[in-house]
């Protein structure tokens, strides 16, 4: 397993559309293994591959408090079938978008089918922070930020801080 760099704003890549897994294999469960030690790393709850630089339909997390037991789970080619008409608000933070948070309402929840780490096919019912955190990491698949859903100039004023910060720690 090794830790990656995560890619964070401005880079267009993040913009990316990501691609959908043929097959779970050795290789992809790898990058899998990848991705959650980079997430704990950072650290944070979830992680969609194409922040660490693969355009793949991929997404690790783990939403156990600091002092559970952790819960690591893997999404690949998730898919909303369902998601409530009742919405929710959290404040949502991204680690491609470091120290920066924002109130994003989102279905309060939803059904996600996908396949786990074996490749088997599941079908999530989630609620709460689950659900909140698998639909903003399945946002990343489609190219899309947490602060994409905030006004033009909170976002911009939001990406110039990333890039300056960026800019001064490098």
């Amino acid at each position: 397993m090794a830790i990656r760099p995560i890619i964070t704003v401005p880079d267009p890549f993040l913009k990316t559309v990501s691609e959908p897994v043929g097959k779970v294999d050795d290789a992809l469960r790898a990058l899998m293994d990848d991705m959650l030690e980079t997430m704990y790393d950072a650290p944070g709850i979830g992680l969609a591959a194409i922040q660490v630089g693969v355009p793949r339909r991929v997404i690790v997390m783990d939403i156990a408090g600091q002092d559970d037991e952790p819960e690591p789970r893997y999404f690949v080619n998730p898919v909303i079938e369902w998601a409530s008409e009742d919405l929710a608000v959290y404040n949502e933070g991204c680690l491609s978008v470091p120290e920066h948070y924002a109130e994003i309402e989102r279905p309060a929840r939803c059904h996600v089918r996908h396949l786990d780490y074996d490749g088997t096919e599941q079908l999530l019912e989630a609620d709460g922070l689950l659900a909140t955190c698998i639909q903003h990491e399945m946002d990343h698949l489609e190219g899309i930020l947490f602060i994409d859903y905030l006004s033009s100039l909170k976002r911009n004023m939001i990406v110039k801080k990333v890039a300056k910060a960026d800019r001064v720690s490098a």
